[in-house]
Order: structure tokens, then C-alpha cells, then sequence
């Protein structure tokens, strides 16, 4: 269970910081674009039921936090190198099935590494993705999932951020 502080340390990463990695998380086909001309003007019920979005224009997802795994430590420098790079190829393909809306990794040096939030209805089903990253096999890193209420518009999130970013990983 987390407490009050990581939780808000959580929330505010989640509301500032969620587009670290979402330029690897390609706009999904079944999402129109936006015409950002139209924001403020109403309610826009096709969108809304294209994104899944309840009468407050929300919806429920799965909150992966990454924590530092026990064997963590027992890894050497070369097997955690290439252990990072087929953590990221997992997150880039969970991203291009469309089942991780963002994912980014928290920047203090404590325990809890990184946030991803899954476009799933059961915590089982995220469950069973955080099984396919190959650092949660080695025991570099673990999960700890939670149910969670946001905006439908995170799945929006990765086409802004394309539009903004002026590099690629």
C-alpha cells in the first residue's frame, strides 16, 4: 500500500510529467484527432464515446508503479544494459497494441522508478503485461498495480506529444 506523499508524488507526476515516454506510444487508430478550435464549445458525445469516456469525460485504466526489484543489485552492468533495452522494446510494444497509454520513469533516486498506466479494464490483464517486461522476469523491477479514474483524453496524450517533440528516443 502507498501513502498519502507517494501518492500525491504520483498524482503530480501523472498531471505534469506523463508525456516522458508517450512519443513511443503511436496515436491509436480507433482515436480521432482533435480540432482544438472546437475545445470550450460543448460536448463532444463522439469523442467521448470513441474514448471510452463516462458523463465526466473519464474512464478507468490500470496504474503500474515501478518498483526496484529484489535481485535488483545481483545483475551485472552488461546484463542490466541489455535488460533496459528489451524493457523499453516491451514498452514500445504494448504502446503500438495500444494497451499503454504512458509510461515514464520518476528522475530522484528511490525505489519507486517509474509510473505506466495501461489502457485495460482488470488489474488480471495488467497483470499478465507487466509479466511480458523482461526486467519484471529478471527481478530488476516489479510492479505494484492499482485501479485508476483519469481522463479520457490521456489517450490523446501520445499524438500531442508527437507534435511537440523534436527528437525521438
Amino acid at each position: 500500500m502507498i501513502n498519502r506523499q507517494t501518492f500525491i508524488k504520483i498524482f503530480l507526476f501523472v498531471a505534469t510529467a506523463s508525456v516522458s515516454y508517450s512519443c513511443l506510444i503511436p496515436e491509436k487508430k480507433r482515436v480521432i484527432q482533435v480540432d482544438t478550435t472546437q475545445i470550450g464549445l460543448g460536448t463532444d458525445s463522439i469523442l467521448a464515446a470513441q474514448l471510452g469516456a463516462d458523463e465526466y469525460g473519464m474512464k478507468n485504466y490500470v496504474m503500474a508503479l515501478l518498483k526496484r526489484g529484489p535481485r535488483r543489485w545481483m545483475i551485472d552492468s552488461l546484463t542490466a544494459s541489455n535488460l533496459q533495452k528489451a524493457h523499453m522494446n516491451n514498452i514500445t510494444r504494448l504502446a503500438n497494441e495500444g494497451k499503454l497509454v504512458v509510461a515514464g520513469p520518476f528522475t530522484d533516486n528511490t525505489d519507486l522508478k517509474g509510473i505506466y498506466v495501461f489502457d485495460v479494464k482488470t488489474i488480471e490483464e495488467a497483470q499478465k503485461l507487466c509479466e511480458t517486461d523482461p526486467a519484471i522476469k529478471a527481478g530488476s523491477l516489479m510492479m505494484e498495480l492499482h485501479p485508476w479514474y483519469g481522463s479520457a483524453a490521456m489517450l490523446h496524450v501520445s499524438a500531442i506529444h508527437n507534435k511537440i517533440a523534436k527528437k525521438q528516443p
